[in-house]
C-alpha cells in the first residue's frame, strides 16, 4: 500500500493508515475518470467533426444521416482526425454523403 502512495505529500505516503485512505481513494477516482475520459473524447470528436461540416454548410446530424445512407462506416475519431488532418479526405466523404443525401430524398 505505501508503495503505491508513494509520491503523494505527507504523511499520505509515510503511514499506512492514511495511505490507504488515500490510495482507496485515488483508485475510485481513476475507475470513474476512465470512463468519462471516453465520454469527453467523444464529446470532442463530435464539436471536431460538426465544426468541419459546417464550414461547408451541413450540419453533424445530417452528416451521420448521409453517412448512413452512403453506407460509409467510419468511426468518429477517424472522422475527427480527418477533419483536422486532411480536409481533402473530409471533403470527399462530405461529398459522398451529401450525394447519398440527396438521393435519399429524390426517392
Amino acid at each position: 500500500m505505501l508503495e503505491k502512495a508513494k509520491g503523494y505529500r505527507g504523511r499520505r505516503s509515510k503511514l499506512f493508515r492514511y495511505a490507504k485512505d488515500a490510495v482507496m481513494k485515488a483508485q475510485t477516482w481513476a475507475y470513474r475518470d476512465r470512463k468519462n475520459r471516453k465520454r469527453e473524447f467523444r464529446s470532442l470528436w463530435i464539436q471536431r467533426i460538426n465544426a468541419a461540416c459546417r464550414q461547408h454548410g451541413l450540419t453533424y446530424s445530417r452528416f451521420v444521416e448521409g453517412l448512413a445512407a452512403a453506407q460509409i462506416a467510419v468511426d468518429r475519431k477517424i472522422l475527427a482526425d480527418l477533419a483536422v488532418q486532411d480536409e481533402a479526405a473530409f471533403k470527399a466523404i462530405l461529398d459522398q454523403a451529401t450525394q447519398a443525401l440527396e438521393a435519399k430524398q429524390a426517392a
